[in-house]
């Protein structure tokens, strides 16, 4: 009997260690199965941040809202690739971020005088022009640019115009069809300006018939004095919100990118755009491939699927900028083709001018003067 308790006894305690070492071993493998999953979900944002998913996957560094999200959908369909889509909100912000190293892209879509920028600094690929298809699509006059001569860098993605948007219910047509018109004492505290050194002292600039990369101070001082008299009709300075208050008609006029203007002209049918007749920026947007991708035959990919004349076509249906491919303009609206104020012709074109990069002096000075533009207003 003592016996049979014992033997109870010893069978109970294994028991129970059994039990614990079920329990210990059960943790392990939780624990071990925990540190699996946060290391497959770390790699996993290490490549989509920097790429190292290797071939599989496409890293873009794009403006906002500035594909069809659509395209992007059938180009991961066709090639078997997974697109990264980041934004930036800024040129400068793009350049900082790509010049520091840390995260690299196979994409990105910079504005004209960034590109001659970064190419002096070396943060673009030469392209291989072997492995381009589709470049014949393209609209000579936009090519072989003062920013990029021979496009060695850079591959035309959309072009457009600064100018003038303003709603016919408050302002008639013949009264807002230059630069200088918005000086007309009538728009007191009216005009919606854009947020952007370039272009007030630009607006000051062509209003005086100079040039729009003017590095003559006394240029500059001329055109900062004239751009103090209009202060007074400048209803605010801003950058997005220019959509919004002139399709809520809260303004009447207002300063602003030609895709914009056609974004506004869609939701409101009242909303006009002019290019001023003194002439304005023509300003371009280009692919580059950044020095460091690391899915480079990926880039090519998206670039020669971008080049389709129905891709092209589609994408600038949806975003409402001028695409320069000639082949796909047969495949758009003729209402889009054929308004001027986003196709111009070549004299019109011939009064538009090309952002130049001035320089760290002259891009400070402009800051400096549109700071004190700003602070002249309050």
């Amino acid at each position: 009997r003592k016996c049979t308790e014992k033997i109870k006894t010893w069978a109970t305690s294994n028991k129970r260690r059994v039990i614990q070492l079920m329990k210990k071993l059960q943790s392990l493998i939780i624990g071990i199965l925990l540190i699996i999953l946060v290391t497959f979900l770390g790699v996993k944002q290490l490549e989509r941040s920097t790429g190292m998913a290797g071939a599989q996957v496409v890293n873009i560094y794009n403006w906002g809202d500035y594909i069809d999200p659509e395209l992007l959908k059938d180009f991961e369909k066709e090639f078997g690739y997974k697109v990264n889509y980041e934004t930036f909100d800024s040129n400068e912000g793009m350049f900082t971020k790509l010049s520091q190293g840390g995260t690299s892209y196979d994409i990105t879509i910079p504005s004209e005088y960034m590109i001659e920028k970064m190419i002096e600094e070396k943060l673009v690929q030469p392209l291989d022009y072997s492995r381009l298809e589709g470049m014949e699509n393209i609209d000579p006059r936009f090519l072989d640019m003062s920013f990029d001569p021979g496009n060695h860098y850079s591959v035309p993605y959309f072009w457009g115009t600064l100018g003038i948007v303003y709603n016919d219910k408050f302002i008639e047509e013949d009264a807002m069809r230059k630069w200088s018109d918005l000086w007309d004492p009538s728009l007191e505290n009216s005009v919606m300006m854009i947020d952007g050194a370039r272009e007030v002292i630009g607006i000051g600039l062509n209003t005086l018939g100079y040039s729009l990369n003017s590095t003559d101070d006394a240029e500059l001082n001329e055109a900062v004095t004239l751009l103090r008299d209009l202060m007074p009709n400048v209803k605010a300075l801003v950058a997005d919100e220019i959509k919004m208050y002139m399709i809520n008609e809260e303004t009447p006029v207002a300063i602003t990118f030609s895709g914009e203007a056609a974004d506004m002209m869609y939701e409101n049918e009242h909303i006009h755009y002019v290019i001023p007749e003194e002439g304005s920026n023509l300003w371009f947007d280009n692919i580059v491939i950044p020095h460091n991708a690391k899915n480079v035959q990926g880039a090519y990919d998206f670039i020669n699927f971008m080049l389709r004349p129905e891709v092209a076509a589609q994408n600038a249906e949806y975003i409402g900028y001028s695409t320069p491919n000639q082949a796909a303009m047969a495949l758009l609206p003729p209402e889009i083709t054929e308004d001027e104020q986003f196709y111009p012709n070549d004299e019109l074109i011939a009064r538009l001018e090309v952002y130049e990069n001035l320089g760290p002096e002259y891009i400070s000075i402009y800051n400096d003067l549109f700071l004190e533009l700003k602070m002249y207003r309050q």
